[in-house]
C-alpha cells in the first residue's frame, strides 16, 4: 500500500487487514497489533458510519461507508508514517464493504469494485467465529456468522490475498496474529 504523506512524497507501508464477520475480535486484534508494532490502525468504517446515522442501512449507504473506510485508512497511514512505523494496521477494508454489499444488497458499486483492488492489504488477519458472539446495538447477525465466515473466505481466495486465519480462544488468537504479523 502505497500512501502520499506530502504532494511528491509516497510513503510505502505494510499493511495489515483484520477482517471477518462481525463479533469475532477483529477491532482487539487490530488496537493489539498495533500497539505491539507501534503503529497507527483504523478502525472500522461501517461500523463507525452505522453509528452516526443511528437508522437501517440501505445500498445507498455503501458508498459512503466506502469513502469513510478510505479516509480512515488514509488517515491511520498518514500517522503510521509521522511515527516512522512501516505498518498499518486496519480494523477491516474495502474487502469487508464488497463483501458485505454483495451480501446484504446483491450488488456493489463499480467504483468502490475499483477501489478495493487497488487498496488491498498485505496481509488478512480472517478471524474465525469460534468465539461467542456479542450484542453490541449495531450487529445484526447472531446466526449465519459461518456463512460469512465464508464469504470473507471465498472472497480473498479469489484475490488470492496473503491470509492467516485466526482462531481459538482470545489467548490463541492473539498468538496467530502476532506470528503473522512478525511481532
Amino acid at each position: 500500500m502505497t500512501v502520499g504523506v506530502a504532494p511528491g512524497l509516497p510513503v510505502v507501508l505494510r499493511c495489515i487487514c483484520v477482517t471477518g464477520p462481525e463479533s469475532t475480535g477483529k477491532t482487539w486484534l487490530a488496537r493489539q497489533l498495533a500497539g505491539l508494532l507501534g503503529t497507527a490502525w483504523a478502525p472500522e468504517g461501517s461500523r463507525e458510519y452505522a453509528e452516526r446515522m443511528d437508522r437501517p442501512l440501505g445500498f445507498d449507504d455503501v458508498g459512503p461507508i466506502a469513502r469513510e473506510q478510505m479516509m480512515l485508512a488514509a488517515a491511520a497511514s498518514a500517522r503510521a508514517a509521522a511515527l516512522g512505523a512501516g505498518t498499518v494496521v486496519l480494523d477491516t477494508d474495502l474487502v469487508s464493504t464488497v463483501v458485505y454489499a454483495r451480501h446484504y444488497y446483491g450488488a456493489v458499486p463499480a467504483w468502490v469494485l475499483r477501489a478495493e483492488r487497488e487498496a488491498r492489504a498485505d496481509l488478512y488477519l480472517l478471524c474465525d467465529v469460534d468465539v461467542p458472539w456479542v450484542p453490541d446495538g449495531v450487529r445484526d447477525r447472531p446466526l449465519g456468522r459461518a456463512t460469512m465466515f465464508a464469504r470473507f473466505r471465498d472472497a480473498l481466495a479469489r484475490r488470492r490475498a496473503d491470509t492467516v486465519v485466526v482462531r481459538g480462544d482470545w489467548e490463541a488468537r492473539w498468538a496467530i496474529a502476532r506470528q503473522a504479523a512478525g511481532g
